[in-house]
């Protein structure tokens, strides 16, 4: 992902994550830190159909961002976007965090079947819609 990509990432933002949507200067400054960030997206035909983004420290690595245009959803690319988040993450930390949505089942599925379990729940995590965010792990076997 770079600046020039941000106009597309923020239709994402709102076409997915409204209102609880991340703003332009929020992903200026994730760009800027490129020793613990790593974002990507996934474009078709010059559209950028799905995004990523990982935070990454040596004990412990944190999936910040993934969405994919609802056209497109149950396409793999959701999938792809996050093995690639996994493979860097696993080239820096042990363990791999993240939060997803309480309501949005099918995307845990997606994590579950990656290796992440469920450890807990954040009550009211996102903030303007008032939804718990489920929390979950996975652990690189080394």
């Amino acid at each position: 992902m770079t600046r020039d990509d941000l106009r597309a990432v923020m239709r994402l933002e709102e076409e997915l994550f409204a209102p609880d949507t991340w703003t332009r200067s929020m992903y200026l400054e994730e760009l800027g830190l490129t020793d613990t960030r790593w974002y990507l997206v996934a474009v078709d035909a010059d559209d950028v159909v799905g995004y990523a983004g990982l935070i990454a420290y040596p004990e412990e690595a944190h999936i910040a961002t993934i969405g994919v245009t609802a056209a497109r959803q149950g396409e793999g690319i959701g999938g792809t976007l996050l093995d690639a988040l996994l493979a860097e993450a696993d080239r820096r930390s042990p363990v791999v965090l993240l939060e997803v949505r309480a309501t949005d089942e099918a995307t845990q599925g997606l994590y579950r079947r990656r290796g992440f379990q469920p450890i807990g729940v954040r009550p009211r995590y996102y903030p303007l819609s008032g939804e718990d965010a489920v929390v979950m792990r996975r652990e690189l076997l080394r």
